[in-house]
């Protein structure tokens, strides 16, 4: 996202102005919190976290989804821009123009279409386990589509993402966001994981989960979920006319151009952890239903 350093923009640049509003930002980048947890951590009154939070939400920095509480209804928010870019010197006079089609899929974790794996590994949907755990036979039992949660101790998965572009459009930029972990349990800190990412047979790059996350129950993780993996981190992964880059870090050369993205091809996505790698520490993946982010593998293609 590019932000241009400009009076019209002030709604989104007054935000970092509060050091309360960037304290709540960085709380929010490690996990989802309700206002009330907000309230606890910062010491201040409810009513001005919710007065900071809707400024955030106005920047399109926050998104806020209200839930079923123990006590009620709740207000859980949400981290959603990840990164973005200040245009200070050559910005233009005028905001820069809408891109003309913007392409959204939201993909199940259990709708893989290949995978090759080994344990230890299994899959859930969101009222019970599909099969026996670490038996790789049964990620392709028909009731995989199920899965809100796959897990595998190394091995890939990849998916078929639908490519609804026109035969006349180019694509500026493809972002996948998704909630992933270790296969490991995630309270154990010296197991982390290399977990690397392939578009179109191209590598995107490796992201080292740290091993350290997880000792908390999930958000949306079903009650009769007793597994120690209980929640993940969100990784967004955004590849442009630039490069790649993994919440907004870049970690390879690989352009848009470069993954031959066509109007009549769907785009091959694929998450593996090797054998052979540094740290083989497996991957999770939570979809809706499971773990901090009520959603499944997001998918944004614009052109």
């Amino acid at each position: 996202m590019e932000i241009e350093v400009s009076s019209r923009n002030m709604k989104f640049l007054e935000c970092f102005s509060s050091h309360t509003r960037v304290k709540m930002i960085e709380l929010l980048g490690v996990q989802p919190m309700n206002i009330k947890s907000l309230s606890e951590a910062l010491d201040i009154k409810s009513p001005i976290v919710t007065r900071h939070i809707h400024m955030l939400e106005e920047a399109g920095i926050v998104r806020c989804e209200t839930t079923a509480g123990k006590r009620g209804m709740q207000k859980i928010c949400y981290l959603q821009l990840t990164h973005a870019m200040l245009l200070f010197q050559g910005a233009p006079a005028q905001p820069q123009p809408i891109l003309s089609n913007r392409y959204f899929v939201s993909l199940p974790v259990g709708h893989y279409s290949s995978y090759q794996i080994k344990p230890t590994c299994g899959l859930a949907s969101d009222t019970q386990m599909i099969g026996m755990c670490d038996d790789p036979r049964y990620f392709a039992d028909p009731e995989h589509v199920q899965a809100k949660v796959i897990w595998f101790g190394s091995g890939y998965v990849e998916y078929r993402i639908p490519n609804y572009m026109v035969n006349n459009e180019t694509p500026e930029s493809l972002e996948i966001a998704m909630e992933i972990c270790s296969e490991t349990p995630c309270t154990v800190n010296h197991l982390p994981s290399d977990i690397y990412f392939t578009i179109n047979g191209n590598g995107i790059g490796t992201w080292t989960y740290p091993g350290d996350f997880g000792n908390s129950r999930g958000l949306y993780t079903p009650e009769w979920w007793r597994k120690n993996i209980q929640h993940g981190l969100m990784k967004t992964i955004r590849i442009n006319k630039q490069g790649s880059y993994i919440d907004g870090v870049q970690v390879s050369n690989v352009t848009i151009d470069q993954l031959a993205l066509a109007y009549d091809k769907e785009i091959l996505f694929r998450i593996s952890c090797s054998e052979t790698a540094k740290n083989c520490g497996g991957v999770t993946l939570f979809g809706k239903g499971f773990g901090n982010y009520n959603q499944d593998i997001e998918v944004t293609l614009r052109c």
